[in-house]
């Protein structure tokens, strides 16, 4: 079975604003530094993106990808690989808690990388981990200080 990484951060808002910045794939060229291209395929009832095709330059991992998105109601999301040309397997997960009587909220972000390429897993797990870091600096400040303002 694949190991995972798992990292948190704390941001100063809402968990449906940090949601709604998570669920935002269209802007994640803009706060996410491996992102280059985000493409909504399918949407769910809700209007929910279910499909999104990805271009991700994350240094020792390029690719162009298709996530499966399930949502696991307004406070988590979670996703699993499709089809990649170069990953075997990128499923992740985000989970939100609220905090401080939901005024700021503990976002918990979980992922397992797999390349069909020969790599050593002390090297998949570092690259596991500068994704995850980049992508919670980012979202933390995207939501503090890019971000449509909260009601």
């Amino acid at each position: 079975m694949a190991e995972h990484t798992r990292s948190s951060i704390t941001i100063d808002a809402a968990p449906a604003e940090v949601m709604g910045v998570i669920s935002d794939f269209a802007r994640y060229p803009e706060w996410t530094g491996e992102v280059k291209e985000a493409e909504i395929l399918a949407t769910d009832a809700q209007g929910r993106a279910e499909r999104v095709r990805l271009v991700l330059d994350a240094g020792a991992i390029k690719d162009d990808h298709t996530l499966a998105y399930t949502w696991g109601g307004p406070d988590q999301v979670s996703w699993s690989l499709v089809k990649s040309q170069m990953l075997r397997t990128l499923d992740g997960s985000y989970t939100l808690a609220p905090l401080e009587g939901g005024k700021r909220t503990e976002v918990t972000y979980q992922l397992t990388v797999d390349v069909k390429i020969p790599m050593l897993g002390m090297i998949k797990r570092k690259a596991e981990k500068v994704i995850i870091d980049r992508a919670l600096a980012g979202l933390k400040k995207r939501v503090e200080g890019g971000g449509a303002e909260s009601a």
